[in-house]
């Protein structure tokens, strides 16, 4: 089956964005008076669990046993990741984290050839927003057929919820899909949503468990080992490209 869509994840998959991520969540927890300092060692373990708001609340439960939580918890984390996207847009906007080798030449090359392309990400869309429009151009969400992000779907990956909806959106079969992540939380989501998947590591999720990957490469600079790995340079021969 010639492939019809290819759905990418975000964080680490589009652009190495994991430390900036910790950076932010550090100038957040300064800015709201909290001693907290998630070091590269410890975010990789937070890295465990999927999306902002449920990071911080897995570090408070498994970490800081003795924190006492406002009245408003929820709020105070909502607020409190609020503030973390603040700096995090910041540092996107300054141009500060360009896109992986390979990224944009491969979404160019899939929209000329006629590819559906999709986002399936727990990211808010504020910062799929602020990343693309620096590394693509203002006008990248007409790019997308669809844009699955943040808190649109009840359960965050390695939940499938967030592939499902977006197959749901694209009006596709998985069969028809390939998706580009760069977890085993986000290779669990794609897999579980019966989706082909090929994974791009980086230094977070390097020695992470990809079993059942179609296939696992350091980045994607060599564009034609992985059009010939995925069968995209066939799609895009035979959609006249």
């Amino acid at each position: 089956m010639t492939t019809q869509a290819i759905i990418f994840d975000v964080d680490g998959t589009l652009a190495d964005t994991e430390d900036a991520h910790r950076q932010s969540f550090n100038k957040a927890f300064a800015e709201q008076g909290l001693d907290w300092n998630w070091d590269v060692a410890l975010y990789d373990k937070l890295l465990r669990v999927t999306g902002g708001k449920e990071r911080i609340k897995y570090f408070v439960s498994s970490f800081l046993p003795d924190f006492a939580k406002p009245a408003d918890y929820e709020g105070f984390v909502k607020n409190l990741h609020a503030v973390k996207t603040v700096h995090y847009t910041r540092m996107l906007g300054e141009g500060r984290i360009p896109l992986r080798p390979g990224i944009k030449q491969l979404i160019h090359d899939a929209h000329a050839a006629g590819i559906t392309l999709a986002i399936a990400t727990t990211t808010t869309p504020e910062n799929v927003d602020a990343l693309l429009e620096v590394g693509l151009s203002k006008d990248w969400a007409k790019l997308f057929a669809a844009n699955g992000c943040g808190d649109i779907v009840p359960h965050k990956k390695p939940a499938p919820d967030i592939y499902f909806w977006v197959l749901e959106k694209l009006g596709l079969p998985a069969s028809d899909c390939i998706a580009l992540e760069d977890s085993e939380n986000g290779l669990r989501s794609s897999l579980a949503a019966g989706i082909e998947t090929y994974v791009t590591v980086n230094q977070y999720t390097r020695n992470q468990n990809f079993a059942g990957a179609a296939a696992v490469f350091d980045d994607l600079s060599d564009l034609r080992g992985f059009y010939k790995a995925s069968g995209l340079s066939l799609a895009m021969a035979q959609n006249g490209y």
